[in-house]
């Protein structure tokens, strides 16, 4: 399926002690992508654009509508023009199986999402936790401690669009051997997440048990909430969790560690999947299952 450009060229004003330079330089572009099931729109998402099925399945997965690719029967961008007349691709028709949640049970008003935040229709934890289809906690996965240090360079170097802009972020979905199974860029980080959950839904890999899901920055309720839902049992951020994703994180019997920088990173939640060298859990928040803070995070990659 044909899409728009990922990246742009503009000119800017280099500014140095006075003098002022122009020069040539790439962007990466941010789009509004409207969303319409069965003709009514649901919802208007800014986007990169590039995987914007992918990103309509796994956002709709995310929000409770649809449970398998098979809940969409066909999905197609309209042919809408810009002021160039060129496809701008920022219109995606989706067509609902009769029967299916997203053909009789979709949000009730249309609502807009920026490249900055997802929508989670959720108010709390205890909703997120009762909506995941798969639960993580029987999920016996265990990843080395030297494989999640390394798993934010390999996802770094799997972003070409980031080398030439620097203004994406990424997500990637690892298996617990460190193996890259599939990386998405884009503007937003969820939006990022929800193009890898919706490769593994076109792909029927959900949920993606076994699996490691690593984001380019911090890790965020919703975030969280996208990898619960998808049963992913492992989430690996490369800046700070926010308090509410380590509640959900615990809650949801996931593992999640936050500033993962070689050689070093801190855990969460679900400290028994880290393999240390056969070493158990050695705070009480490794231990810890149940909501809130807790106690201070473990490091365990040194």
């Amino acid at each position: 399926m044909a899409t728009a450009s990922t990246r742009t060229r503009t000119t800017r004003l280099d500014l140095d002690a006075g003098s002022a330079t122009e020069r040539a330089d790439t962007l990466a572009v941010e789009e509004p992508l409207q969303l319409e099931v069965d003709g009514e729109q649901l919802t208007v998402t800014m986007r990169t654009p590039g995987h914007d099925v992918e990103l309509a399945l796994g956002f709709l997965h995310a929000e409770g509508l649809l449970r398998a690719a098979g809940d969409v029967v066909a999905m197609r961008h309209c042919t809408d023009v810009g002021p160039d007349g060129e496809p701008t691709y920022n219109l995606l028709q989706i067509s609902a199986r009769p029967g299916s949640r997203l053909a009789g049970d979709r949000v009730a008003r249309p609502f807009t999402t920026t490249s900055a935040c997802g929508v989670c229709g959720s108010a709390s934890v205890d909703e997120v936790v009762a909506r995941v289809p798969d639960p993580v906690h029987d999920d016996d996965v265990r990843v080395r401690a030297d494989v999640l240090a390394g798993l934010p360079d390999a996802l770094r170097a799997a972003q070409p669009t980031f080398d030439r802009t620097g203004g994406l972020h990424a997500a990637g979905l690892f298996s617990a051997d460190g193996e890259l199974l599939c990386v998405r860029e884009d503007v937003g980080r969820h939006n990022a997440v929800d193009k890898v959950v919706g490769w593994g839904l076109r792909e029927g890999r959900l949920p993606l048990r076994g699996t490691v899901l690593v984001v380019s920055g911090r890790a965020s309720f919703e975030l969280v909430q996208k990898a619960a839902v998808a049963g992913v049992p492992v989430l690996v951020a490369v800046s700070a969790p926010s308090s509410l994703a380590v509640s959900l994180a615990r809650e949801a019997g996931m593992t999640l560690l936050g500033f993962v920088r070689p050689p070093r990173a801190n855990v969460y939640a679900g400290g028994h999947r880290v393999d240390v060298g056969g070493s158990g859990p050695t705070t009480q928040a490794d231990r810890d299952t149940g909501t809130g803070v807790g106690p201070c995070p473990t490091s365990v990659l040194t």
